[in-house]
């Protein structure tokens, strides 16, 4: 028995990059941020950050491109694949990418949607904030319209 399962957790380094194939499939490419902290020998605090690149296709790439900006925290499962190509040079080169099979937004709310604030009002800050709230009505997503 094989298994080729890749499971992470993190955010997303750019806005995703979708595209659609000769045949008429949608694809979108991203890449995905995770980070390893750990305490050294010394008690100081380390840190490293992994970046992994992800594909995906047909309906997750649509939901992905729709839904998902640079930041966005998602939880992702795929599979890896490796693909190779010769570059201008000839030089054979290998890129290894996680195909992505499904996808959880993890953030509280979907970008774009303002926050609520302790601040004083003023004038000045509700003619702010109706001024943002028209612009979020336009950005607005509801929960009944996310495909799963």
């Amino acid at each position: 028995m094989d298994l080729n399962k890749a499971t992470i957790i993190g955010r997303m380094t750019a806005n995703p990059e979708s595209r659609t194939t000769p045949a008429g499939q949608t694809v979108v490419s991203f890449s995905v941020a995770t980070s390893f902290s750990w305490k050294d020998a010394n008690g100081e605090k380390k840190e490293k950050t992994e970046f992994h690149n992800v594909v995906a296709w047909r309906r997750l790439a649509e939901i992905i491109t729709q839904y998902l900006r640079k930041g966005s925290k998602l939880y992702l499962e795929g599979r890896l694949q490796t693909r190779s190509w010769e570059d201008q040079n000839g030089v054979k080169r290998y890129r290894t990418e996680i195909i992505a099979d499904n996808m959880i937004m993890l953030d509280n709310k979907p970008s774009g949607i303002a926050s609520t604030s302790s601040e004083k009002s003023t004038p000045e800050t509700k003619e702010k904030k109706d001024e943002d709230k028209k612009e979020d009505d336009e950005e607005e997503i509801n929960i009944e319209d996310i495909p799963f």
